[in-house]
């Protein structure tokens, strides 16, 4: 039915004059941050389907790093003055956090172990090892919920890899042991975002062009060995797409965003609810059945997520034990 001409159509509230943009910068990253998580998941599940599959890891490494370089090509020309402009120490974080070193890292841990694994331990620890960082440049200690958020976290990755300690099973422990390798350099690279002056396209440049040539050179000089020439088309379509442009070039532009928006602490706690898709997924997708300790470890991950992802309210100051801040 036709509104009548003398009854105005109601109208949404204009930016302008509520003082908010809709939807607000924290709401735009949040939905950006959790588009990554999902795409997080489906690495967790290439990584240990790559095992199985007729690529090698150098293979799934150049799709993961050229077809953003490729697709990106004409904006990273426009930006290189920017990208060669950044400081030394901040660029070696977000080269090797998400570069070459991180992206072997969890791709062979992830054959040693399960998609659980990875997809637990890998974005699991980032907030454990972002505090940290944080910490040693000068940050406040986590406290409150924050602690209790993260030790829960540290408690469910314990419960994950306890049933391999004893008996001890060494290739568990050891691709265990690598994945928090990976964990440590992803919250290297979540603390570099967060200190370089670009915008996500500029970022994604940063890491996948020094990435793709370290590549190029492994294999062109045989110390990486290579079998792209002969591998199923299949898997390097299901590689290129997942790899490439959802890990390399969507997920790379959607967490730059993110990390902008929210902060790379809140970030690294919001992206570590991964492993719950990771579990569900692996289920129909890689047939694995989760373990005792997956249904324990995954849980308490999870509920450290919640605890650590809070923020202790403000006190009233009519509240007779409320102090003044020290700049009123």
């Amino acid at each position: 039915m036709a509104i009548p001409d003398t009854l105005p159509a109601p109208a949404l509230p204009d930016a302008r004059e509520t003082g908010r943009a809709w939807p607000s910068p924290h709401a735009r990253g949040m939905l950006a941050l959790l588009v990554t998580v999902t795409i997080w998941a489906a690495f967790a599940l290439s990584a240990r389907a790559l095992s199985s599959s007729s690529l090698l890891p150098a293979d799934a490494a150049l799709l993961r790093f050229g077809v953003p370089v490729l697709v990106l090509a004409p904006a990273l020309w426009r930006r290189r003055r920017r990208i060669a402009a950044v400081r030394p120490a901040a660029a070696a974080k977000i080269i090797c956090g998400a570069g070459v070193p991180f992206f072997l890292a969890a791709m062979y841990g992830g054959s040693l172990t399960s998609a659980a694994f990875v997809g637990s331990i890998v974005p699991g620890m980032v907030p454990l090892f972002v505090s940290a960082l944080m910490v040693a440049g000068g940050r406040a200690a986590p406290r409150g919920t924050q602690v209790a958020g993260l030790a829960l976290i540290a408690a469910g990755v314990i419960a994950l890899v306890w049933r391999y300690v004893a008996p001890p099973d060494t290739g568990v422990l050891a691709g265990a042991g690598v994945l928090l390798v990976a964990s440590g350099l992803w919250a290297l690279y979540t603390v570099g975002l967060k200190e370089v002056d670009l915008d996500p396209v500029g970022s994604i440049g940063l890491l996948c062009l020094p990435s793709f040539t370290v590549m190029v050179l492994l294999v062109a000089t045989g110390v990486l060995p290579t079998g792209i020439a002969s591998a199923a088309p299949g898997d390097v379509l299901l590689f290129l797409v997942v790899q490439g442009l959802g890990v390399g070039l969507c997920a790379g532009l959607l967490y730059a965003f993110a990390i902008r928006r929210l902060g790379a602490e809140r970030s690294s706690v919001v992206g570590s609810l991964s492993p719950v898709a990771v579990v569900l997924l692996a289920v129909p997708l890689l047939h694995e059945s989760p373990t005792l300790a997956v249904l324990i470890g995954v849980p308490l991950i999870t509920a450290g997520v919640v605890l650590a992802n809070r923020r202790p309210r403000p006190r009233s100051l009519s509240h007779p034990r409320a102090e003044v801040p020290a700049d009123a």
